[in-house]
């Protein structure tokens, strides 16, 4: 049985309509980080997150505000992460989010073929965005 939808159309407007259209009968998850708010603003029931696997307890959060009325805490959150939706997908998914957590000391460093290395040249804006999530970062990594 269908009991829910990943929309990751990136298409708010789209999402939206798709909520008002299935109403209860289907769940509705957001599958695109950086408009989850907005559709779970709209009725969406949660999301389908690549954030959440670096910053889950952030993406928790947000989710949980926007579920229960708190819209400005869950802003606030969403703020926080923006840069993180954004910068996480400057390379095809999973790289960045390995790199990620490789650099917050989670995982060792490496990834098997068919994958590659996230570019060295994006190494930077994936840490500033760690940083403006208030992610900290071991020394060492």
């Amino acid at each position: 049985n269908i009991v829910g939808i990943k929309d990751a159309t990136g298409d708010v407007a789209r999402g939206k309509q798709l909520i008002q259209q299935c109403g209860d009968r289907l769940a509705i998850y957001s599958g695109e980080d950086a408009i989850t708010l907005s559709l779970m603003m709209g009725g969406a029931d949660g999301t389908i997150s690549v954030t959440a696997n670096v910053a889950p307890a952030l993406m928790a959060k947000m989710c949980s505000s926007a579920l229960s009325g708190d819209s400005q805490r869950a802003r606030e959150i969403d703020e926080r992460l923006g840069l993180l939706h954004r910068n996480l997908f400057l390379e095809a998914n999973p790289s960045p989010v390995k790199w990620a957590l490789w650099k917050m000391g989670l995982i060792k460093k490496g990834i098997r073929l068919p994958l590659v290395e996230l570019d060295a040249k994006f190494h930077i804006q994936v840490i500033e965005a760690l940083v403006r999530a208030g992610i900290e970062l071991p020394q060492a990594a």
